[in-house]
């Protein structure tokens, strides 16, 4: 049965003070590093199924990747909210927009820190599907 599913996933990029201020100042010579990650895990949400073998193609109804800047830990975290109505959840989808959406910020980065270190990916929320409701919270 098609059911209305949601999932949310998130995670962290640490850096040094340097790449940290060039993000939050716009300072980054490759351009817009948090517009570059917002449109990657985007797009990666839709790419999903063609990274991770049998995962099924989905339609997804909506997908967004939201950025928090943690100054006193240098670091970014990237939260990724996907939904879909159909026969299957959307929690892949979430987890791979988030992963490719820090991952973009060390591309975008690298130049100024290559010790960048990405961590904590991890599904917050889902819900939909017979299993029916997760909140890590």
């Amino acid at each position: 049965m098609d059911t209305k599913r949601t999932a949310i996933a998130s995670g962290r990029i640490f850096m040094s003070r340097q790449a940290f201020d060039a993000i939050a100042g716009g300072t980054v010579p490759k351009g817009d590093v948090l517009a570059a990650a917002r449109i990657a895990g985007i797009m990666a949400t839709k790419q999903t199924s063609s990274l991770i073998p049998l995962c099924h193609n989905l339609l997804l109804t909506s997908a967004q990747v939201d950025f928090r800047l943690l100054s006193e830990e240098c670091a970014v975290e990237a939260v990724c909210t996907v939904a879909s109505t159909g026969k299957t959840g959307v929690e892949m989808e979430a987890l791979t927009g988030a992963t490719i959406s820090l991952l973009t910020i060390y591309d975008f980065c690298k130049a100024i820190d290559r010790s960048m270190h990405v961590e904590d990916v991890h599904l917050q929320f889902k819900d939909g599907g017979k299993s029916g409701r997760y909140d890590r919270r």
